[in-house]
């Protein structure tokens, strides 16, 4: 019989895990415009994959725009997903979203800042035509990379998409878990690969998680690594996240220390 490879856990999809570092915001820039980079003062991406960004009047980008043939110009949006713990090396996923900038009119650019507030309040919203311009990136493809690997995805395929379901949740979740429940991370680590567990400079610690799994970040004296440990089943609750982060711990009673932080649950992959 020949040699089988270890199963890979699973994962959201490309798209998903596209869509979910969009939804949480992260740092944006605008790059490629034959100008330095520019960093909008608000940035949204829509279910359609588009992004409705808010620039600074003295922005140089917003001439090259106006005076561009047919009112539009090449542009990429780059999204920095940040860890949402303080890890010595922060960036865990990229999102860029290629298309085309353009300037809408006046009651365009205030009916797409109103859809922009009711998913995101941002005070920076109310300089529209005070100090501020809106712009929309229409997209042609965008490419994430995270430590699942590297996928080019079409606007169809970010449509289609949904962000995960706790996407929004790891900001609170997981920096109460490291703070209050360090002990948790000692029973997690008997889910690593050997090498990590041996390895006596090694610190566990929470990078994400997710409708499949939880994902830590292994520090050692060499290298970080990224681990997915993934569910028994895959979540859409929390109280189904909670249920499998307490299997994946190996202890049933710590529900209410693990269940409790600001409604957020674990996922592990």
């Amino acid at each position: 019989m020949g040699s089988t490879r270890p199963r890979r856990p699973s994962a959201p999809t490309d798209a998903e895990r596209a869509r979910s570092v969009a939804a949480r915001g992260g740092s944006a820039s605008l790059v490629g415009t034959g100008e330095p980079a520019a960093a909008p003062l608000v940035h949204h991406v829509r279910a359609d994959g588009s992004a409705v960004l808010l620039l600074a009047d003295e922005e140089p980008l917003l001439e090259r725009i106006r005076t561009a043939g047919d009112g539009e110009l090449p542009a990429m949006l780059e999204l920095t997903d940040h860890a949402p713990v303080d890890l010595r090396e922060p960036v865990r996923a990229l999102l860029w979203i290629t298309g085309r900038l353009r300037i809408p009119g006046p009651d365009i650019a205030r009916r797409l800042a109103l859809q922009v507030a009711d998913v995101r309040a941002h005070p920076d919203l109310l300089l529209l035509g005070h100090g501020a311009t809106l712009v929309r990136l229409d997209p042609g493809s965008a490419v994430l990379s995270d430590a699942e690997g590297t996928a080019a995805l079409a606007p169809v395929d970010l449509a289609a998409a949904q962000p995960d379901p706790f996407c929004r949740y790891e900001q609170h979740w997981l920096p109460h878990l490291e703070e209050a429940h360090g002990d948790v991370f000692a029973a997690l680590a008997r889910h690593l690969p050997q090498a990590l567990r041996d390895d006596r400079t090694a610190r566990v610690r929470p990078l994400g998680v997710d409708r499949c799994g939880l994902r830590l970040r292994v520090e050692t004296a060499g290298r970080d690594h990224d681990v997915r440990i993934a569910w028994e089943r895959g979540v859409a609750t929390l109280e189904e996240l909670r249920t499998q982060m307490q299997l994946l711990v190996g202890c049933p009673h710590r529900g209410s220390a693990l269940g409790r932080a600001d409604g957020a649950r674990p996922t592990a992959s």
